[in-house]
């Protein structure tokens, strides 16, 4: 089983969006959700890696509870969402979506890959991140679903090594 910590910016439930700011080194809020938008789970990056967009890979920790802002929390990557982000004025760029596991989840312990979860649970994180998307003026396209073997690879090449 591959693991690695993801460090949480955003929590459960919340409609505050924080970014990791590199230069103050510290948390900071980015912005608002529309009124009765929320993140479903847990949202934040894995560390030491970067995306096509150039920020850390974006990942949504699936689980029973929710963290808090600054969190690093031990996951199996089971897959992920890859798709492809346009901002207007800027050209199409890929911004993937990883699906995670925290170790400690007893509801999804025996999860490994996506197709493992409710259809209609992937169907909505799909939904949430076009949405999300959207509410900023962003075009968000799913590309695919990708299970963990893939996934995992894809880590690897954006920079930092999968824990065994």
């Amino acid at each position: 089983m591959d693991t690695l910590t993801v460090i949480i910016e955003t929590p459960k439930n919340s409609r505050v969006k924080f970014d990791y700011d590199v230069q103050l080194q510290c948390f900071k809020l980015k912005k608002i959700l529309p009124a009765g938008m929320v993140f479903p789970f847990d949202f934040g990056y894995i560390p030491g890696t970067k995306g096509a967009d150039g920020d850390p890979l974006d990942v949504i920790a699936i689980a029973e509870f929710g963290t808090f802002t600054g969190c690093a929390i031990d996951c199996r990557i089971i897959g992920a969402i890859l798709a492809e982000q346009k901002e207007k004025g800027k050209e199409k760029i890929r911004n993937d979506r990883y699906f995670a596991i925290p170790l400690q989840s007893e509801i999804f312990k025996h999860v490994h890959e996506p197709g493992q979860l409710p259809k209609e649970l992937v169907d909505q994180l799909q939904e949430f991140f076009i949405n999300y998307n959207k509410a900023a003026q962003k075009d968000f396209k799913v590309l695919s679903i990708i299970g963990s073997k893939k996934a995992n690879s894809l880590i690897k090449k954006a920079g930092t090594t999968v824990n065994t």
